[in-house]
């Protein structure tokens, strides 16, 4: 049986704690870096990676709340960056997910839950653009020109 709130029966409008959109705005309140992001910060500036760029991607993607993609100057480099955020995570009592990329250190990807790690080489990194793809400021899409209508081909007789 499903029961109704009372401000639904009365008005037939759902009570605004009831409406999709609540979480979000009670989420994006939360500007406050959570522990597992201070210590994924503390990792990177402690292994002087570059370029590093911290994306909130609540809105856009529900399997994390933040993505976090940096530069390693050569493959050891990148290996030793998300080596160091694996071990800074686990000290601040979460344990990875996975890690995927070890073993080339061109890209390393370390799932923590909530903070999703990219470890690139400057190259692999420009070659993908992840910002572009996860940025949340980003213009729509462009619309795909419409594709032409190709006339149908007579068919030949062979004969």
């Amino acid at each position: 049986m499903l029961l109704a709130s009372p401000n639904l029966i009365r008005t037939g409008v759902p009570a605004p704690h009831m409406t999709p959109q609540t979480r979000s705005l009670r989420r994006k309140k939360q500007e406050v870096a959570s522990p597992l992001q201070t210590a994924v910060t503390a990792a990177l500036d402690d292994m002087k990676a570059a370029n590093v760029k911290a994306l909130d991607v609540r809105g856009v993607a529900d399997f994390a709340d933040t993505l976090f993609i940096v530069s390693g100057t050569s493959d050891r480099h990148v290996r030793s960056i998300a080596d160091h955020v694996v071990e800074k995570a686990k000290a601040a009592g979460v344990r990875p997910i996975g890690v995927e990329g070890m073993r080339d250190g061109e890209w390393v990807l370390v799932d923590l839950n909530d903070v999703i790690v990219h470890v690139m080489l400057p190259r692999v990194r420009e070659f993908y653009g992840l910002e572009r793809l996860w940025e949340t400021d980003a213009p729509a899409a462009v619309e795909a020109s419409p594709a032409k209508a190709r006339k149908p081909r007579k068919q030949r007789r062979l004969g």
